[in-house]
């Protein structure tokens, strides 16, 4: 793999770690919502990454017989989790038997999944900045 290809990679998982902490944060934002437009509590939703690969990248690596694959993510969909319901009368969305129903996202759960976004993200950039690194030196050899 070369340094372009590395940093390639690299960029593309800063995408897709960038958007699974726009997720966790309407997660986290939404933790008290019990009422929807589409009714009920608000649904947590998770990411799903997969490799990447674009036509031309595929015709591209063909021709210089290497197989570099990044990541994108692949759909953000709501997590199959049940609701947690607890006895609150008084509230205006609890049932006729003063039940109400929370949303599906659980706080520790989602400030784990976000320092382990982060992490990956500072990881990534240490990438970028390593090939950065090996390409200046690679210049100076040159000289």
């Amino acid at each position: 793999m070369d340094i372009f290809s590395a940093m390639q990679v690299s960029a593309s998982a800063l995408s897709a770690q960038r958007t699974r902490l726009n997720v966790i944060s309407g997660n986290l934002a939404n933790v008290g919502t019990t009422r929807t437009p589409e009714g009920g509590p608000y649904r947590k939703r998770d990411v799903v990454f997969q490799s990447s690969q674009n036509v031309f990248e595929d015709q591209l690596q063909q021709a210089m017989d290497r197989n570099v694959q990044g990541v994108e993510v692949a759909q953000i969909k709501p997590n199959s989790r049940g609701f947690q319901t607890i006895y609150q009368p008084g509230h205006p969305d609890a049932d006729e038997n003063g039940m109400l129903t929370l949303p599906n996202v659980n706080v520790e759960e989602e400030i784990v999944d976000m320092m382990t976004a982060m992490r990956n993200y500072e990881a990534n950039i240490t990438a970028i900045k390593s090939a950065q690194r090996m390409a200046t030196k690679a210049l100076e050899i040159g000289r």
